[in-house]
């Protein structure tokens, strides 16, 4: 019977070949990408739907439940197909598809003469149509690298006003002409929008080159922007497409790691070339100078420590903190208690992010000189300001603490006490979306009259009226205004509105000003790309013209680049350095890894790359741990292996340019998966729980080792010296002091040897390890397994 099955499943994917059948594409010349957790929701061409006949075909390698969508590159309505209640595909669906797998598969997509669309998976039976190979040798052996000066000139990011000169060649004849392609990137929201506009042709001039031809030319960018180029050359075979490579980035649209150039033959849509990126910033840009040496100590603050345990939110006890929205909270009987998740049957109600364990802002000043003592001098903290959730993004009141984390006289008295032991502190906020119980909606009517929509009103009346748009002819209060990516318990603010703006920070006691003026040394905004960039730069000049020494950092997860040129932030939280970090030390490729972290060397500026919040784990996602494959309930040895492989991403963290950032807990083994299990309390041991003192010891070791060393810091920064499938080695230089840092993510010691910038001489081993020898410019190391070696030379 399995075996009928099988043959019937194949059978129905199999494309059919029989003309009559064949229709036309009903999504036009549109490419369709599955696109979810398994691509990080990126249009990626591994994942690219193939038009055959009467249907879609894609073959894919998964395994388990997997959630997605099916679209285009814009994410175009019309194209996309999302997941009705039950996971079946359906247009304008309101979740996702959801499909088991079990390895290699092929999904085949058809629709209905009434355009309802179908999606059966079965056993891999289609065959793609494999593309036409090149076989002209002038085009195929025509090079160009970014990253290389023969090619490029200056090397990177550059101020505004700069002229880079551009240059590719071959070594044998044919090459007839080139031109350099200058485009300007137009990117929106969360890359849903992007495109690129013309900006040059510019004919290259040819120069002899040997036995092939050399052409060169130069272009003059005015403009700060993020700019696209590529080349257009043309044999005496046909017209090509010199570009960027295919290399996928973590959480970016765009494919390409930048270096060496790709050559294809030039498409009809030329959307379909993939540009290499130029960032041109203001030439004043400056980040704090601070930056480059701070380690931040990352806190999720109601699961730290609780210190008060008199403000701690308790079921029915009338106060603003124990209710959430319209009914009572839910508190923790114990503070080492797993963080409640609806649905698994662990006892609680229906609702997200209601549970408290108590955690408070006099648990950080209690704990300040334990963070101070595990090497940090800087505390992000996730938003402390009145909000019903117990993660806080949805604001009640953006000028108070939450009372169940204190006062703002205690936020006061956290800046002091931390400025004493050298850390400044950091708050978080979202000035794209406020809490729907909030004296600003007041959707709950536990606020006094006024809220823009009280009661679940609209209220024309209210002063906060202008901060929202509202559809007052829709029937459904749900869909009278905009939630947040759909969730309505986070209204949207309309970013527009001068009234929300001066709130914001314009206003001399706006939100943005009230509490730098009250200690913070700085600002992480939520949700940067849905708010718009004239935002961001009015904001960013009103944060530097209240304190030019403040930090400003986005949450974005993407190619960070447009938002890094001087005019609206400094940094960004660093995921693409967590993904390529944390797949690295769980026995990813270093060469393949390592691409998206040559990306932002070439992409940023360097004043921002350094200044970088470089994440491993984070409230967002799963803690570091479990990605290194340790469930909760796992043995004892998956936790030493995993634990292994966390003090080799916090070694490559450590010896890397940027800001390490440590989420609390990481370093005495706290484990947790996705949300809400990444944020489960702090093991302290008078509170039951039991610390890794071993892994402690690893890591402030490993953070005294940052700052003995300035190099670590401040040094600069080239290419790998060498990078294979383990070891990754790295050269770093401050003045007169020279660092060679070496990492293996294989389970056993690794030996290298690798061409050096100094002649000769002995490097030290910082960590206590034996000298090296350098002869004739090449050095022999053997890196331990799972870990690295800092080796200095003064």
């Amino acid at each position: 019977m399995f075996k009928f099955l099988t043959l019937c499943a194949a059978l129905l994917l199999a494309p059919t070949t029989h003309a009559a059948a064949c229709k036309p594409a009903p999504m036009g010349d549109a490419t369709l990408y599955l696109r979810g957790p398994i691509n990080n929701w990126a249009a990626q061409d591994e994942q690219a739907f193939e038009y055959r006949c009467n249907a879609y075909y894609l073959n894919l390698k998964a395994q388990g439940t997997q959630e997605f969508k099916l679209a285009d590159e814009d994410w175009t309505a019309a194209l996309t197909i999302a997941g009705d209640a039950q996971g079946q595909p359906a247009r304008g669906g309101p979740g996702n598809i959801r499909r088991s797998f079990s390895g290699e598969h092929t999904l085949r997509l058809s629709f209905a003469a009434d355009g309802t669309p179908r999606l059966d998976v079965g056993p891999r039976t289609f065959k793609p149509t494999p593309p036409k190979p090149i076989t002209d040798k002038a085009a195929l052996t025509t090079r160009f690298d970014s990253r290389h000066a023969e090619f490029k000139a200056p090397f990177g990011a550059q101020p505004a006003g700069s002229e880079i000169r551009f240059s590719i060649g071959n070594d044998v004849p044919g090459l007839k002409q080139a031109t350099l392609v200058i485009e300007r990137r137009q990117m929106t929201g969360n890359q849903e929008q992007l495109a690129y506009e013309p900006v040059a042709r510019i004919a290259m001039t040819p120069q002899s080159r040997g036995m092939g031809t050399g052409f060169t030319a130069s272009h003059r960018f005015d403009a700060t922007g993020i700019y696209g180029y590529w080349f257009e050359i043309e044999t005496d075979q046909g017209t090509y497409a010199l570009q960027n490579n295919k290399d996928t980035i973590y959480w970016t649209r765009e494919k390409g790691s930048m270096g060496p150039a790709a050559v294809e033959r030039l498409p009809s849509n030329l959307n379909r070339v993939r540009r290499y990126r130029q960032t041109i910033h203001a030439p004043g840009f400056e980040v704090p100078a601070w930056a480059k040496d701070i380690v931040y100590y990352y806190v999720f603050p109601e699961r730290f420590r609780n210190g008060d345990k008199a403000n701690d939110p308790r079921p029915g006890g009338g106060r603003p903190q124990d209710r959430y929205q319209d009914r009572d909270v839910e508190r923790h009987a114990t503070w080492n208690e797993k963080p409640f998740k609806p649905g698994t049957g662990d006892g609680s109600d229906k609702l997200f992010n209601n549970d408290f364990f108590g955690g408070d802002l006099q648990g950080l000043i209690d704990k300040l000189d334990y963070i101070k003592s595990v090497g940090a001098n800087a505390l992000y903290l996730t938003p402390v300001f009145r909000a019903p959730s117990n993660h806080k993004y949805d604001a009640a009141d953006y000028k108070q603490i939450d009372p169940a984390f204190g006062s703002n006289d205690d936020f006061v008295r956290l800046c002091a006490e931390a400025a004493k032991r050298g850390i400044r502190v950091i708050p978080d906020t979202s000035l794209n979306h406020v809490g729907s119980d909030s004296p600003y909606f007041n959707r709950f009517l536990n606020f006094p009259k006024g809220g823009a929509f009280d009661g679940g009103k609209i209220n024309s009346a209210s002063p906060y009226a202008s901060w929202f748009k509202f559809k007052p002819d829709e029937a459904d209060p749900n869909k009278q205004f905009q939630g947040w990516v759909g969730v309505t318990d986070l209204p949207e603010l309309n970013k527009d509105d001068p009234s929300w703006r001066a709130y914001a920070y314009r206003d001399k006691d706006s939100v943005t000003n009230y509490w730098l003026d009250r200690g913070a040394a700085g600002w992480r905004m939520d949700v940067v790309p849905w708010v718009p960039d004239d935002f961001w730069r009015e904001w960013r000049a009103a944060v530097k013209t209240k304190n030019p020494d403040a930090l400003t950092v986005a949450e974005t997860w993407f190619d960070a680049s447009k938002y890094l040129l001087g005019d609206m932030f400094d940094s960004t939280m660093n995921y693409i350095f967590r993904n390529a970090v944390l797949d690295y030390a769980a026995g990813k490729s270093a060469r393949e890894t390592y691409a998206n972290l040559e990306l932002m060397r070439e992409a940023y500026p360097q004043q921002a790359l350094y200044a970088l919040m470089n994440l491993l784990s984070t409230h967002d996602q799963a803690r570091a741990l479990h990605h290194f494959g340790y469930q909760d309930d796992g043995d004892a040895k998956a936790l030493k292996l995993a634990k292994q492989r966390l003090r080799l991403a916090v070694f490559f963290q450590m010896t890397y340019p940027g800001s390490p950032t440590i989420y609390y807990g990481d370093e005495v083994g706290l484990g947790g998966g996705d949300d809400p299990f990444n944020r489960a309390p702090y093991p302290w041991a008078d509170e039951g729980g039991k610390a890794d003192e071993a892994l402690l010891a690893d890591f402030k070791r490993l953070t005294k080792l940052r700052h003995d060393l300035p190099v670590l810091r401040h040094g600069s920064l080239t290419a790998p010296l060498h990078a294979d499938a383990n070891v990754v080695v790295l050269v770093r230089q401050d003045g007169k002091t020279w660092a060679i840092t070496a990492t293996n993510n294989s389970t056993t010691a690794r030996t290298v040897s690798v061409v050096v910038p100094m002649a000769a001489g002995t490097l030290r081993d910082a960590l206590g390890g034996a000298d090296v020898t350098v002869k004739n410019h090449r050095v022999q190391l053997t890196v331990p397994p799972l870990f690295g070696r800092v080796l200095i030379k003064q």
